[in-house]
Parts: C-alpha cells; sequence; structure tokens
C-alpha cells in the first residue's frame, strides 16, 4: 500500500510513513515557532527605543491579531488550489521575505504593515500544521501527537527570548536570525511535504458554522488565547500588585509556563483514553479553582508558585485536548476549515483578552487578574457543563 493511500485512511495505522510526516510538520512549526517568539517582543523593544509609547505599541499587536481573525477563512481554500505542501513553502518563503524587510523598511507605519503581513502567514501556517498533524495522526495516538506538537512549540517559544538575550538585547540583525529559521522550517516539509495529508473535496460549510458545530473545540482555542495573552501581559504584574518583587513576578510567569510545557503529552496521552468532552471539562474546573485559590495563597509564595504552575499545566490542556477533539470530529477540507475556525477563536482570545482583563484589574485590585482568570476558565466550563447535558438529554 503507497504512503498516500494509507494517509488516506479513516482509523490510520502508524507506519513509518505516517510518523515521518507527522515529524516533519511537528518540526516546522517548531523551527517556525523559534523565529515567532524571537520577532514578538524584539518589535516591541525596537519600537520603544524609537519613542514609539506603549500604546501605539500595543495597537499595533491587536492589528497583528486581526490578521489571524481576517486571513483565516481563506486558508483552506487557497491550500486546496495550491495544494498542502506548495503553499505551506510558500508560506514560509513570504514570512522569510517579510521577515527581512523590517530592517530595510523602518517607521512605524512600514512596520505595522509588514507585521499584517507577516501575523497572516504566521495565521496560515499553524492551521496548515496543525490540521497536518491532526490528520496524519491514528485517532488512538491523536492526543498523544498533539502533547507532542504543543511540548515541541512551546520549546521553541521559549528558545526566541533567550536568543534575544544571548544577544545583549535588541537589534535589526536579529530579524534575519528569524528569517533564517523561517527559511530552515521550510526543509523538512520540502523533503517529506509530499506524504502529506490529502485536503480531499471541499468543505460544505463556513467556517463560523464549524464555531457552532464543534464550540467545545473552537472555545477552547478561544479561552486559551485569552488566558495566555493575559497570562504574558498581566501575571508578571500581578506579583508585583501582591508586594513580591519583579524578580518573583517574573517567575510566577515562568512557572505558568512550565506547567504547560510538561503537561501537554500526559494531558494528550489522557485525551487518547478517556472522553475528551469531559477531560477538557476537567481542565476548565481545575483552572478555575486554581485561580481561585490564588488569592488565598498570596501569603505564601511556594503555594502560590505551586498554584499557579498547576494552573498553567491544565490551561494548556484546553489547546492540546481541543485539537485532539477536533480531530476525532473531522476530515479531510472538513478538518481545515475547522482548524482555521480554531486558529481563528484563539486570535479573537488574544485579542479581546488584554483590554478586558485590564478593565478588571483597575477595578478589582490587588486581585483582578486571578478573579479575570476565572471568569474566563469558568464560563468555558459552563459551556461544556451545558453541552454535555444537550446530549444526554
Amino acid at each position: 500500500m503507497s504512503a498516500e493511500s494509507t494517509l488516506s485512511r479513516p482509523d490510520q495505522v502508524l507506519d513509518r510513513a505516517r510518523l515521518t510526516t507527522i515529524a516533519a510538520a511537528i518540526t516546522c512549526i517548531s523551527v517556525a515557532g523559534i523565529g515567532l517568539s524571537l520577532t514578538a517582543p524584539l518589535i516591541s523593544l525596537l519600537l520603544s527605543a524609537q519613542g514609539v509609547s506603549a500604546t501605539a505599541i500595543g495597537a499595533q499587536t491587536a492589528f497583528a491579531s486581526l490578521a489571524g481573525i481576517l486571513t483565516s477563512p481563506f486558508v483552506p481554500r487557497l491550500a486546496r488550489t495550491f495544494g498542502l505542501r506548495n503553499f505551506l513553502l510558500g508560506i514560509l518563503a513570504f514570512a522569510t521575505v517579510t521577515m527581512s524587510l523590517f530592517p530595510l523598511l523602518p517607521g512605524y507605519t512600514a512596520w505595522s504593515v509588514l507585521r499584517f503581513l507577516f501575523a497572516s502567514s504566521i495565521n496560515a501556517l499553524f492551521v496548515l500544521s496543525e490540521f497536518w498533524i491532526n490528520a496524519a495522526a491514528p485517532n488512538a495516538r491523536r492526543g498523544f501527537f498533539m502533547g507532542v506538537y504543543a511540548t515541541s512549540l512551546s520549546l521553541g517559544f521559549a528558545a526566541g527570548p533567550a536568543l534575544l538575550a544571548l544577544n545583549d538585547g535588541a537589534s535589526d540583525s536579529l530579524f534575519l536570525v528569524g528569517a533564517c529559521f523561517f527559511a530552515a522550517a521550510a526543509v523538512p516539509i520540502f523533503f517529506a511535504g509530499r506524504d502529506a495529508p490529502p485536503l480531499e473535496g471541499r468543505a460544505s460549510l463556513s467556517i463560523w458554522r464549524f464555531v457552532l458545530l464543534a464550540p467545545i473545540a473552537t472555545m477552547a482555542a478561544f479561552a486559551y488565547g485569552a488566558v495566555e495573552q493575559g497570562s504574558f501581559a498581566f501575571l508578571a504584574l500581578y506579583g508585583e500588585a501582591l508586594r513580591l518583587g519583579q524578580e518573583n513576578g517574573a517567575w510566577l510567569l515562568t512557572l505558568f509556563g512550565l506547567g504547560n510545557v510538561i503537561s501537554q503529552i500526559p494531558l494528550g496521552l489522557l485525551s487518547d483514553r478517556v472522553n475528551r468532552p469531559l477531560l477538557l471539562l476537567g481542565c476548565a474546573v481545575v483552572s478555575t479553582v486554581g485561580a481561585l485559590a490564588m488569592p488565598l495563597c498570596a501569603g505564601s509564595l511556594p503555594l502560590l508558585m505551586a498554584i499557579v504552575f498547576v494552573t498553567g499545566g491544565m490551561a494548556g490542556g484546553l489547546y492540546t485536548v481541543g485539537l485532539a477533539h477536533l480531530g476525532a470530529r473531522f476530515s479531510g477540507s472538513a478538518l481545515a476549515t475547522a482548524n482555521a475556525a480554531f486558529i481563528m477563536l484563539y486570535a479573537l482570545g488574544m485579542m479581546i483578552s488584554t483590554p478586558i482583563l485590564g478593565v478588571v484589574i483597575d477595578s478589582v485590585r490587588p486581585h483582578g487578574f486571578a478573579l479575570g482568570l476565572a471568569a474566563i476558565f469558568g464560563l468555558y466550563a459552563l459551556l461544556v457543563l451545558c453541552r454535555l447535558r444537550e446530549r444526554t438529554n
């Protein structure tokens, strides 16, 4: 049986061809993650050095998030037209060129346009890489492979800021370093992309229809995007509000991310053995309890750190298990469109979380951040519970 026919089987066997193509997609997105996590703080630091205000930098960041919402509906159609492998290689080439243009076109306006174009290519990269992994993974091992993917991506995200630190700060030359990572990400796709899962047929439903068809999965992406972005923006500040100092505040953010990294593969493995919506409900409930426990543990730094670590780990499960649940429900072009909906909701959660959390933090001091996080997790848990009750009835 050929690799292509093997990859098309609905309940696949994990053979060498399938394992190779999954590894290629994971390697691609992980290497790209290094370039992405290097670029985001680099742009902010260089804009700040140019005298651009924090408000303007924040607006540009939100503008970049908007790219994911606007471009997601077109990604599956373009991939089907040009072929998954060819389109991914084109996206990586476009991201490489766009990254290289930042030093050549300085200024806030030019960088806003470049950042929108760059974010559009990154959005397409995530949609299609996650579709690739989801479609190629056997159903019985899907959660495990999504866990490996999330862990690899998280490690890639951690490596980008480390490169910034090793360079002793921001400089235009780092844009070329980031461009090299995106060019390198094309290598596994070039060599293993011929075994990419096919995009068969055309999804008969719109991207928003998939949000309604699979709200447990897609709203998991929304909740995680909101929590992730909100934590990046405010968790260290929450530590300062608790009078823990900047260093301990930074450690809280580090532990939140570390919990996320460590939990992905165990939660993915567990999702292959239990009901995934129930596991998503469990992640949301534990995360809600963890967020509500933060104010109660504020007087004990070790206990607070432990709570933040566990909460970060369970929060990460929303993304990993949500993706696995999506892959179990759809296939072919429908899965690609569902993945586009997933990424679109993730970007929407990222875009609207910081303004809303900022209002809550200013209104409820010093624990507005923890209560805002608890509200996000709690509302998602309520959604899952209602959907499960509807199925029971």
